[in-house]
């Protein structure tokens, strides 16, 4: 399969931090934004300013607001918009092809998974899930970081992380598409408890118990949900969870901060604050535990935060009231 051109759908911090990283891999690539004001300032500055600050672009990227065809499509917008862009292209453009889904969410009302909306919208595309520690700022910037793309065919996934690997961007390939995937989701709405706990000056000791009962609880949701633990312990899994439980680069564990200062979820908003993906997770994710009969009292407790229930406090007064019980 000839893997020489890539179309990134979506022009934000993340879609233009993979298009600098598929362009430094020796791809070419077309960014697809929907602002012509910043389609012309990549296309004659090789910057995008509003997301990347003065971050300057490899000159194999070029922007457009009409998606074309590519031998890779990768869709990098927030989860929740994900239903929508993909309805605005022509499910013949991505028939036969891989599509990257880079999105790290679960759809709210549906409970879908980002691959599931992928096949309602385009059945004949081929979906791959890229997900792994990384900041947008990192991978443009051509920091090191590596991540995971998982797929269903293992020789076309290795030849597609080839494709889209560069000097600092390495993508391992890997099978479990849907533990990826569950993971890449679950471990937003971990960081806005990690966040609330350090905004809440509850101590580093009970943001890393945090950490590592919310590994334990992931590891049962991605198993009710048909993954395998297996890869809670690689990049997807530990790594990711890692990352964005204790830095404040993450925008879940920002508006986790907010939430831990005892600020509303519209107060927040309000204010400004970027998009947190797992504000509109939690709720979803919340649903599923309860469908799944899966014991997830840390989701349960950051859908109490984000609902006004509870304040953090409250919620680890309760966390750490619970019947006392072997370690799993």
């Amino acid at each position: 399969m000839r893997l020489e051109t890539v179309l990134v759908i979506g022009g934000g911090a993340w879609g233009t931090a993979l298009a600098q990283a598929a362009a430094m891999a020796g791809r070419q690539v077309s960014l697809v934004a929907r602002d012509a004001t910043q389609v012309d300032e990549i296309n004659t500055q090789h910057t995008n300013s509003r997301y990347l600050a003065n971050q300057v672009l490899h000159a194999n990227v070029t922007a457009t607001t009409v998606a074309s065809d590519a031998d890779i499509i990768i869709l990098a917008v927030p989860a929740q918009s994900s239903r929508t862009a993909l309805g605005a292209l022509d499910p013949a453009l991505l028939a036969g092809k891989p599509v990257v889904l880079s999105a790290k969410g679960l759809e709210t009302g549906t409970l879908d998974r980002q691959s599931e909306i992928l096949t309602d919208m385009a059945p004949d595309a081929i979906p791959y899930v890229l997900s792994g520690p990384s900041f947008a700022a990192d991978v443009a910037a051509g920091r090191p970081t590596a991540v995971t793309l998982a797929g269903d065919d293992a020789e076309a996934t290795s030849a597609l992380a080839a494709a889209l690997a560069g000097p600092s961007f390495r993508p391992y390939a890997a099978d479990d598409r849907i533990g990826v995937e569950v993971a890449g989701a679950l471990k937003n709405v971990y960081a806005l408890a990690c966040g609330a706990v350090e905004g809440a000056e509850l101590g580093a000791s009970a943001r890393s118990a945090l950490i590592a009962r919310a590994f334990a609880e992931m590891s049962r949701m991605v198993s009710a949900m048909g993954g395998s633990a297996s890869t809670l312990t690689g990049l997807a899994g530990l790594g990711d969870l890692t990352l964005t439980c204790t830095s404040v680069q993450s925008r879940n564990y920002q508006f986790g901060m907010a939430l831990g200062r005892g600020e509303s979820v519209e107060a927040i908003l309000a204010s400004g604050a970027k998009l947190a993906e797992g504000v509109a997770t939690t709720p979803v994710a919340d649903a599923l535990a309860k469908s799944l009969d899966v014991d997830a009292p840390l989701i349960a407790a950051v859908q109490a935060v984000l609902s006004g229930e509870a304040n953090i406090a409250k919620v680890v007064a309760g966390l750490m009231s619970r019947p006392l019980k072997r370690e799993d």
